[in-house]
């Protein structure tokens, strides 16, 4: 695997961690309430699609089991259609689709594509606030 996927792969599960770090003990009512969250989700949820179009598709092949397609058009959407932004796909997007790839699936890809060479909590080429 080529250095550039493995850091994008890092990329995209510090940003999926750091939108479970934003929604915990936050509501659905939060979100229409806290402009901040919701540009703090919108933005992370951008560096993950930002990341998984980066992402060589010879890598794609190996982890089918992620929705590199859905993932890439959110960030299009968030991105083209900033001035439009539904806060009910953002949420769901946030509390469900990170959430899953952020938890369940963190370990077994990084064991996949890395071949347990690299845990997710390694400090290198991680996005810097």
């Amino acid at each position: 695997m080529r250095d550039d996927d493995r850091v994008r792969i890092l990329h995209m599960v510090d940003a999926a961690e750091a939108v479970a770090q934003f929604v915990a003990g936050r509501t659905r009512d939060d979100l229409e309430q806290d402009r901040m969250l919701l540009f703090a989700l919108a933005h992370a949820i951008e560096i993950l699609g930002e990341a998984a179009n980066k992402v060589s598709p010879e890598v794609r092949a190996v982890a089918p089991q992620i929705p590199w397609a859905a993932i890439v058009a959110m960030r299009n959407r968030l991105i083209h259609g900033y001035f439009d932004i539904n806060t009910t796909i953002v949420w769901k997007t946030a509390t469900v689709n990170c959430q899953h790839l952020a938890n369940a699936n963190k370990f077994r890809i990084y064991r996949h594509l890395f071949g347990g060479l690299v845990t997710p909590s390694a400090p290198q080429h991680r996005i810097r606030a």
